[in-house]
């Protein structure tokens, strides 16, 4: 979508008020509450939001709670519950390996491995699996990403120095081979991942933004990890907001998306086009960096930091919550050619759809802990991600599609979803 399509601020000022705008939590909130009220008033081309339905999939998010967590102490959603997919506890023996470390060195390399990880976990498709050695189990999706990215790390693949095996670092991200990367996945043509070209690229960017900001990314060997020390100077009384993580990932990272949306030369990412939508009818998600900020709490936390701000970020509008919110009825399609045809990430359809899922997460929660009488404090959103909605949108999915496939099938370039 060309940035020529949507109003642009006039002078450099507005410019950068608008950037700093669309990169908040706010901005994600009341532009995807723009389309929200269009559905529920009935006057979206593409999609009926019936709020009649809000109690069911709580009642049914509560009850996949309670399988999985049955005395609702939930963690988290993060990269990290992939990593211990299939019950094995690799991140104990990661924590053996990085044992000879400060406690902030051993938080920069798990900001690495986050890092990596995140932006490695674009849709993988349907066909593809990995297959661990060590356990001889096979993993597909995300969890088979992680625990893909998990072992590359684990093995020095993005570290460029032999002795300090477990770091990420930009002089090796940005001497990755396609192949080489296909490699660590065990992709090949009998084991297609989708996007691996894209997923290169993003790691490439990654190890130029890298040195192109040493204040946050440090002048020596410049790493993700050294993040760590960029929040930690911004801490008060041991404590950091979560939106001020966020802020870092956003300013730190927006470089590395491809060919999106720009305003005064700020690739703006996770950002796209909707008419409907008033002034510059621009709708921000960021929903890999808001991921990837609730990955980088835990480490933080380890340090004794406590996060507070949790449920100013979002949900994440990506294909299980919104797959949940279609499965159940809280959202249907006025067309079937929505379901019968592949849609472009920048599409109408893929944006409200987002729209939609990223407003009704909210309401899902407030109806969840009302009844679970339990407080925003008790219960946030990061916790009902993980222990409800996308658990329960990935199991909705395997009861009414063989493979588990979302609703829509999204035409993905590695980078999105």
């Amino acid at each position: 979508m060309e940035m020529e399509t949507a109003k642009t601020p006039s002078t450099p000022r507005e410019e950068r008020e608008l950037v700093v705008y669309l990169r908040s939590p706010i901005a994600i909130r009341e532009r995807c509450g723009q389309l929200f009220k269009m559905a529920v008033a009935g006057k979206s081309h593409h999609f009926v939001c019936d709020l009649s339905q809000l109690e069911r999939v709580a009642d049914y998010v509560i009850e996949v709670m309670r399988e999985q967590y049955p005395d609702l102490q939930i963690p988290f959603h993060s990269r990290w519950r992939h990593f211990e997919a299939g019950g094995v506890p690799r991140l104990a023996k990661l924590d053996e390996k990085l044992a000879g470390l400060t406690p902030t060195q051993k938080a920069a390399a798990k900001f690495d491995l986050a890092i990596v990880s995140v932006l490695l976990d674009a849709g993988a498709g349907d066909r593809w699996h990995y297959y661990e050695q060590e356990t001889q189990m096979s993993f597909k999706r995300s969890e088979g990403l992680a625990i893909a990215s998990f072992q590359m790390f684990c093995q020095g693949s993005f570290a460029s120095e032999p002795h300090q095996p477990l770091q990420v670092d930009a002089q090796k991200l940005q001497q990755l081979t396609e192949q080489k990367l296909a490699d660590g996945f065990g992709a090949n043509a009998e084991n297609p991942l989708v996007g691996i070209a894209g997923r290169l690229k993003l790691l490439q960017k990654l190890g130029q933004v890298l040195l192109a900001s040493p204040q946050m990314f440090g002048e020596q060997n410049p790493r993700p990890g050294n993040l760590v020390n960029y929040l930690l100077a911004q801490a008060k009384n041991n404590q950091l907001a979560a939106e001020t993580v966020l802020s870092a990932v956003l300013e730190g990272l927006s470089d590395i998306w491809p060919g999106r949306l720009e305003v005064a030369g700020v690739n703006l990412g996770d950002v796209w086009f909707h008419p409907a939508v008033a002034d510059d009818g621009l709708v921000p998600f960021h929903k890999l960096s808001q991921w990837l900020t609730y990955s980088l709490l835990e480490p933080l936390q380890e340090l004794g930091i406590e996060i507070t701000g949790l449920d100013v970020l979002t949900g994440l509008p990506e294909y299980r919550n919104g797959g949940l919110c279609l499965d159940l009825g809280l959202i249907s399609a006025k067309h079937p050619d929505i379901f019968s045809q592949p849609q472009s990430v920048a599409s109408e359809v893929i944006v409200e759809w987002r729209a939609l899922t990223t407003i009704l997460l909210d309401k899902i929660a407030t109806t969840v802990r009302e009844k679970l009488g339990k407080s925003a404090e008790e219960l946030p959103l990061v916790k009902i991600l993980q222990g409800g909605t996308w658990t329960a949108g990935r199991k909705i999915a395997a009861q009414l599609r063989t493979g588990g496939i979302p609703p829509i099938q999204i035409e993905s370039d590695g980078t999105v979803f």
